[in-house]
């Protein structure tokens, strides 16, 4: 295949699940559309990992270990990088600018000091890669006094707005959001709560898997329903959007204390830790009646769960994103390949009525290779 001028872009996340760096190639056009061209995933080392689950959960650290994280984690992005154009037979040149959206390892988005701090030096993955880079998408939104999150309901707007019915875009990740694109109501989105996240905690601590493969350990028991509705009596499920969350909040010490009042085997749990994702997903969408549903993230191959997202939402179509185009696991690394077009292009990338900033602005810092 062969290749002209600076046209493509290249997104790279490592989401709160913590398993792989994804990086993909793609070409956008005008009419919105989106033409993936290559992808590379790298599994994230044990121990980055096991140092991010530190931070978010509060844990102190010593600075060199958190200096040490950046740049390896600017490393691990640029071998990814890497390994993506020489398996597409890419040039630097051909590649306008990576997004990427670095590791969060702390976001909190309220108090008197809101901040959020994604680890991934770009200035490595710029001098790696020849390429220029764009990271740091977050705190300029929350410079504006917005959440910093989610910031791809921009994207999902480009890509699926429907002049004739509601579309929800639902990334199920560690933490799920949904973007709500109608055709008659402004824009909204936020984060509805855990995704994957408590569910692939709770495996790992009983059962000693990475996740639960297709659901099925959920699948082998009921929810318990009083756990089920004290989970969602969380404040957070409540709260008004504009509103973000993490894993600093939602964990294993949060769900331990949950369960103190409770006795119940590890299969209990783990079904209802299943139904707190999909009710609290559905709870966001629900006041619209009916419409289409897209699910991408990892939660998107969860045959237990988009099961039962179809059960608590019956008037709505539900589909992968694979369907329109865009493969559920390049969601939202594309997001950030998007977002690093608007940002080179002087253009916004986030939506006030999302994140609660006081405008709309451009995203992220710009780093040379030279």
């Amino acid at each position: 295949m062969s290749y002209s001028g600076a046209d493509i872009y290249i997104g790279v996340m490592s989401g709160t699940s913590l398993d792989n760096i994804d990086a993909v190639a793609v070409r956008f056009n005008q009419a919105g559309q989106v033409e993936s061209i290559a992808r590379h995933s790298d599994p994230i080392p044990q121990d980055i990992k096991a140092t991010v689950i530190t931070l978010s959960r509060g844990q102190p650290v010593s600075v060199t270990t958190l200096g040490e994280l950046d740049r390896r984690l600017g490393e691990c992005y640029a071998a990814a990088i890497n390994s993506l154009l020489e398996h597409a037979a890419l040039l630097p040149k051909h590649v306008a600018a990576i997004g990427c959206h670095g590791q969060t390892v702390y976001h909190q988005p309220s108090g008197d000091y809101p901040f959020t701090m994604q680890l991934g030096d770009a200035n490595v993955i710029a001098a790696r890669t020849g390429i220029t880079t764009v990271a740091d998408f977050r705190r300029k939104d929350m410079a504006y006094g917005g959440q910093g999150a989610p910031l791809v309901p921009a994207f999902h707007n480009d890509y699926f707005s429907d002049s004739e019915q509601p579309t929800a875009v639902v990334n199920i990740g560690g933490i799920a959001n949904v973007s709500m694109i109608c055709p008659d109501r402004p824009l909204y989105g936020y984060d509805t709560g855990p995704g994957n996240m408590l569910m692939d905690a709770w495996t790992q601590r009983h059962r000693h898997q990475a996740y639960d493969r297709d659901g099925e350990w959920a699948a082998s028991c009921a929810p318990y329903q009083p756990l089920l509705q004290r989970l969602l009596s969380d404040a957070y499920f409540s709260r008004p959007a504009p509103k973000s969350t993490g894993r600093e909040y939602f964990n294993l010490d949060w769900l331990d204390r949950q369960l103190l009042a409770f006795s119940l085997s590890p299969d209990q749990v783990q079904a209802t830790l299943l139904a707190l994702t999909v009710e609290s997903i559905a709870i966001a969408i629900r006041p619209l009646k009916r419409g289409r549903i897209f699910v991408c993230g990892g939660g998107a191959h969860n045959q237990t769960l988009m099961l039962a997202l179809q059960q608590a939402m019956p008037n709505w179509a539900i589909a992968q994103t694979d369907e329109v185009g865009i493969r559920c696991d390049d969601m939202e690394a594309i997001a950030f390949a998007w977002l690093a077009k608007q940002t080179l292009n002087h253009q916004p990338g986030n939506v006030p009525a999302v994140t609660g900033a006081s405008q709309a602005c451009c995203l992220g810092a710009i780093y040379l290779p030279y």
